[in-house]
């Protein structure tokens, strides 16, 4: 179980903020990925209709680069922006 703690690691702090009924999991990343900002909600199905806070970005839900294992393997940082 401790493996899952060795290096590389994910350095983020995960903030829960709600609205409009719905708690956003919005997670600011550090180190290698320092300047990443991810914010997702749950929600009960895919055609689920939700108010979108106007601090949104754009939609990645799709972009396997954000997903936590391809950021250990390809840092934001080493994105070409």
């Amino acid at each position: 179980m401790l493996k899952l703690c060795e290096p590389p690691l994910i350095e983020k702090t995960r903030h829960r903020i709600p609205y409009a009924g719905l708690v956003w999991e919005v997670d600011e990343f550090f180190a290698d990925n320092a300047g990443l900002i991810v914010a997702e909600v749950e929600l009960e199905s895919e055609q689920q209709q939700f108010a979108k806070p106007a601090w949104l970005g754009v939609e990645v839900s799709h972009d396997k680069r954000y997903a936590n294992a391809n950021l250990l393997r390809h840092p934001y940082s080493q994105w070409d922006k």
